[in-house]
């Protein structure tokens, strides 16, 4: 029997039960339902509600659902709406009629509501450790591979030449922005709204900030009629969970590009690729691509849900039944992938040879055009004498450190001996010792401060 079955002569239809039906998903919620539910038998009891022989009796047979729940023996019976209905039968089944006692001055509307809340606050650390491990792994790379050079990329063309630490420590960042970001997320989430009922609140005297503290809720909501329907936490965590996936996406794009043949810089450790059925040469970047891959999947969640949201009106509708499968679905991604990406980066061999070869002359042209800035020129004229050298360099079919004075002083005169120096990319990197550049000292700061971030010895 349903738990509004009394208002109704007649059932459900088989088909409409199946789709009101949301215990297939909300199952999870079996743990943090039950810790709810005690919490509140303690309000309940606090306020005249239950004797004290009734609110034990209540907390042993929820106990009792608990120990069957966590062993994977509760049983659910044949159209059970959902995991708050099945606590409270097997509840009643155990502890008699008291158990129906339960659900005085609450509603499914704030218990689901606080039910998601608290399970989501419970996978929060979780997550969490699960970035920090994929941190520790950029930061370990930025240390090891500390003095390797990399062509830097902008537009996919080469840009300028970079310590591989400090193209390590930009994903880092990433994703340190994505911790702060899950700070958001835990504040959003952690406000109860237990106690607000169906929308107007519960009519018996529930001390609202004790359940809050009892739950390790931060605050009992202020307005019960939000309380019930705001999922602004729900899409601020799939918000987050999409960002999470596009910052990954994107370092698995580039090791991807960068473990080809054509590009040669790493090599992905057998542990975390895969081969071909057909062609026995193949190694393929398969668990980078579905980082880059299951991105997609997190922002589809996001916005269905964005969708769901966008038309309903206060207080609780049927809707946001669909609220909670996105955000397991999206916890259950990262909880997989974090993992993973974690060990793609810590077990994959760098070609530092490699990296250093594909640095081209011209990613050095900035430096040339500083250079003649330093003999007074100004900027834009030496960008432009600079980049007329480049142009004339591939008219004569020769690279810039080949093409003689002459050319160059063509272009400027007071180019000299002196600019053939230029073409050295270490040098190139020592100059960059502004706070944040790729000189080997604002690299040992980031990772001094990074370090710091994770709690770690500098």
């Amino acid at each position: 029997m349903t738990l509004w079955q009394g208002r109704f002569s007649g059932s459900l239809n088989e088909a409409a039960t199946q789709l009101n039906r949301s215990l297939p998903v909300d199952c999870r919620l079996g743990k943090v339902d039950i810790l709810g539910s005690m919490a509140w038998a303690k309000a309940l009891a606090q306020a005249g509600v239950l004797e004290s022989q009734e609110y034990e009796t209540i907390c042993q047979g929820l106990s009792q659902v608990l120990q069957e729940w966590e062993d994977g023996t509760l049983v659910y019976q044949h159209g059970e709406e959902d995991i708050h209905s099945a606590v409270e039968r097997r509840l009643i089944e155990l502890v008699g009629a008291v158990g129906g006692k339960l659900h005085t001055g609450r509603s499914r509307n704030d218990q689901v509501a606080t039910d998601f809340r608290l399970w989501m606050l419970h996978q929060l650390p979780e997550l969490e450790a699960g970035l920090i491990a994929v941190q520790r792994a950029l930061l370990g790379r930025a240390e090891s591979d500390l003095g390797v050079l990399i062509p830097g990329y902008t537009h996919l063309q080469q840009a300028q030449p970079l310590l591989l630490s400090q193209w390590w420590l930009a994903h880092f960042w990433a994703l340190q922005r994505d911790r702060q970001r899950l700070g958001w997320v835990r504040r959003l989430t952690s406000v109860m709204p237990l106690g607000s009922a169906a929308l107007a609140g519960s009519a018996f005297e529930i001390d609202r900030q004790m359940l809050a503290d009892e739950l390790g809720f931060a605050t009992p909501s202020l307005n019960s009629v939000d309380a019930v329907s705001d999922r602004d936490f729900a899409l601020e965590a799939l918000f987050w969970a999409a960002l999470v996936g596009v910052h990954l996406s994107r370092l698995a794009e580039a090791l991807i590009l960068y473990s080809t043949v054509e590009y040669g810089f790493v090599a992905l450790d057998d542990a975390y690729a895969t081969g071909s059925s057909l062609m026995p040469q193949k190694k393929n970047p398969d668990l980078l691509e579905l980082a880059r891959g299951k991105c997609g999947g997190l922002i589809g969640r996001l916005t269905g849900l964005l969708c769901t949201l966008k038309g309903l009106p206060s207080a609780y509708d049927k809707d946001l039944q669909e609220d909670k499968a996105p955000v397991f679905e999206a916890v259950d991604t990262l909880l997989l992938l974090l993992p993973v990406m974690g060990g793609v980066i810590r077990t994959l061999k760098v070609n530092a040879e490699r990296m250093q070869a594909a640095i081209h002359p011209t990613t050095l042209a900035t430096d040339l055009a500083d250079y003649l800035v330093h003999k007074g020129m100004p900027f834009r004229q030496a960008h432009q004498a600079v980049g007329m050298a480049v142009q004339r360099a591939e008219a004569l079919g020769v690279a810039l450190p080949e093409m003689p004075l002459a050319e160059w002083q063509a272009m400027a005169a007071c180019f000299d001996e002196s600019l053939y120096q230029l073409f050295n990319p270490h040098h190139a990197v020592a100059k960059r010792t502004v706070q944040g550049g790729t000189a080997r000292q604002p690299v040992l700061h980031q990772i001094e401060q990074a370090k710091r971030l994770l709690g770690e010895s500098a």
